[in-house]
């Protein structure tokens, strides 16, 4: 294979890949070098949990009341969403169950339908969606970071993009440096965020118990609600829910996956779907819908109202928030790389471990180019915005493929099966989506269609065909052994 350079060098320091010595114990010895099962019950809701509670509910919860048009239907959407959002991640559980091998949807488009859908959708996560999102978030952590410092004045672009910065490399260092660390700090930051919830949520419950309810009188007041919007209110509820499928992309990492797998996803989407319903009834307790709709960060005008002063503890709140899902995506999304370099559609140094801390370095560090370059140069909400279709459409496909594999391998061992219409019902949802997307914006849908398209010509020249040069082949190995004396990786045993 193109990306499988020949010479590379083994832990014994030769150069055939032949691993001799102690590195050839039995799987469980404490000096096999491999990426340990360290991901307990707890991390594993954390890492789920943590990723999916971002700024959003924080900052601006406005997609769903905005296309709903009234508090009830919205909060109705919110619920609709988190029962979706479970069906999906139930369809994970059986895939993660069946197929115990990390990498998440790619790896299951590669089981289901073979490695060129799957390295399509490899591709736009690697030049694209990732750094995209990832910038995205990180820039929310830069701006609510610094919030506290600056108020009330505004902040500079230029400090905001240095915190910013200086957040992604924090969080490539940490999960760089130790997984047990990663793992710990994301539990930390998940509590993090549930106490921020909380602080919204218990002086909103007793607002409205103390006779604080105006806000709710004719909740299902449909006047303003229009079938055509309610569509994109769905649509804005689920991205609110992306995220529970990151789980996936540790499977190797679990203990007992058969069991810890499905058991987090579902309390997880059970905390999370109890978190936004409380919390959205919370803001209406001290505002309306025309209100919150003005506000460019609804926590903060809750806080104000509630609190005072203390509102500028929401800034920092946030700021974590954003730093745990910085923290949980990025420890799973170096997973993805490093199966897919395994299974030799990425260069070789990406598949390889550090020989002291057992962590996947260079797939950890793979994304911090092009998201600092995104940070800095790119159009990253404009991005997101003709990618985010593509995130459902391969969901869809992933789903899809498990209602494949159960025709075509019916005996593979399932040690979680889900009832069939689950997988039916969110893979017709799914592709509902999309196909909105194509009537909502067809423009944005067409570049990012074009930008996944571009995955099929270097499929076929780098990997199909290995089109490349012998002078190509030769500096691609000589970067290769650099990168793995300066970073100390070599192949996982």
């Amino acid at each position: 294979m193109p990306f499988r350079s020949p010479p590379i060098l083994g832990p014994d320091n030769r150069s055939d890949g032949q691993q001799n010595g102690p590195l050839q114990d039995q799987r469980g010895s404490p000096d096999r070098l491999e990426l340990g099962r360290k991901v307990t019950l707890l991390r594993g809701v954390s890492i789920i949990v943590g990723t999916i509670i971002g700024a959003g509910i924080f900052i601006s919860p406005k997609g769903v009341v905005r296309h709903s048009g009234s508090i009830g239907v919205s909060l109705l959407v919110w619920i609709a969403c988190g029962v979706l959002s479970l069906f999906g991640a139930l369809c994970y559980a059986e895939l993660g169950t069946c197929i115990k091998k990390s990498g998440g949807h790619y790896t299951y488009i590669l089981a289901a339908f073979g490695p060129q859908m799957a390295f399509i959708r490899l591709w736009v996560e690697l030049v694209a969606l990732r750094p995209a999102a990832m910038a995205v978030i990180s820039l929310a952590f830069g701006q609510y970071i610094l919030e506290p410092l600056f108020m009330p004045c505004a902040i500079p672009p230029l400090a905001v993009k240095l915190a910013t910065t200086i957040g992604i490399t924090a969080v490539m260092y940490l999960n760089a440096m130790s997984v047990t660390w990663s793992a710990r700090v994301q539990i930390f930051l998940t509590f993090s965020k549930l106490l921020a919830i909380a602080i919204i949520v218990v002086p909103g419950l007793y607002l409205i118990m103390t006779g604080e309810t105006s806000n709710f009188e004719n909740a299902f007041d449909t006047s303003r609600m229009q079938l055509s919007g309610m569509p994109l209110a769905f649509y804005s509820g689920m991205y609110a829910y992306a995220g529970w499928f990151y789980l996936n992309f540790v499977t190797e990492e679990i203990e007992n996956p058969e069991r810890t797998l499905p058991l987090a996803i579902s309390i997880s989407m059970a905390v999370v779907t109890s978190c936004y319903m409380l919390t959205n009834v919370a803001y209406f307790s001290v505002m309306s819908v025309d209100e919150l709709l003005a506000s460019d960060a609804v926590a903060v005008t809750f806080a104000d109202r509630v609190y005072g002063g203390f509102s500028v503890a929401v800034p920092v709140f946030v700021a974590l928030s954003c730093f745990g899902s910085m923290n949980g995506s990025l420890f799973a999304l170096a997973r993805m790389f490093y199966v897919a370099s395994r299974e030799q559609q990425l260069p070789a140094v990406l598949s390889m471990i550090h020989i002291r801390r057992h962590t996947p370095l260079p797939a950890v560090f793979v994304l911090y180019p092009m998201t600092v370059l995104q940070i800095f140069v790119g159009d990253i909400y404009g991005l997101l915005n003709f990618m985010s279709f593509m995130r459902w459409l391969f969901i869809a496909v992933v789903v899809l493929g498990l209602l494949y594999l159960r025709y075509t391998h019916p005996d593979l061992p399932r040690p979680f099966k889900v009832p069939l219409f689950i997988p039916v019902i969110f893979c017709l949802t799914c592709f509902f989506m999309v196909f909105l997307s194509l009537f909502s914006d067809p423009v944005n849908t067409g570049i990012g269609f074009a930008i996944s398209l571009t995955g099929l010509p270097v499929y076929y020249i780098f990997i199909q065909y290995s089109y490349q040069p012998k002078w190509l082949l030769k500096a691609l190995n000589a970067v290769s052994r650099a990168l793995q004396i300066v970073l100390e990786v070599v192949p996982a045993d």
